[in-house]
């Protein structure tokens, strides 16, 4: 699906550019952009959860945590979250809970999942961030899998598949 629009584009190749810088650091790769309906960028964030240890320092949430605290529900039910991977479960919470109406994925969780296969106790939920948007009590747009190629990149060097 990269019938993407060309700010969808953009922002989205700066999110997997995120997830390629912070997989240098020896986080698993993830990125994320928050960008208003105005174009203004609101957050960007990576994954960190490894140099953190902070389990929940996902990209999509370390960049909510800078976001929203800074813009009314109002400008993030604007918002479009730009995301390297489909988020996770607790991260489509997390959107959620931030009023963010949009999200925009590049690699899905189906084929993140067969990267971590090698991985000793890499299981997780497996339930996908459509499926926790289809919960909610208003619409949560998703666009994705877009840009998989470039999104898996970070992913085949990580993992070294």
């Amino acid at each position: 699906m990269d019938d993407l629009n060309e700010h969808d584009a953009l922002y989205l190749r700066r999110a997997i550019e995120l997830s390629a810088i912070t997989s240098k650091a020896g986080n698993r790769p993830f990125g994320a952009v928050i960008v208003s309906a105005d174009g203004q960028v609101l957050a960007e964030a990576a994954n960190d959860n490894a140099v953190t240890g902070d389990c929940t320092a996902h990209a999509e949430t370390n960049a909510l945590r800078l976001a929203t605290p800074a813009h009314h529900r109002d400008v993030m039910a604007g918002a479009t979250m730009y995301a390297s991977g489909e988020p996770c479960v607790m991260c489509a919470g997390a959107i959620f809970w931030s009023n963010i109406r949009r999200v925009v994925f590049g690699i899905d969780a189906v084929s993140l999942r067969e990267f971590r296969v090698a991985q000793a106790g890499a299981g997780d939920i497996v339930m996908s961030c459509r499926e926790v948007f289809a919960a909610a009590p208003h619409a949560i747009e998703v666009v994705g899998p877009a840009l998989l190629d470039e999104a898996a990149a970070p992913h085949r060097a990580y993992w070294k598949i």
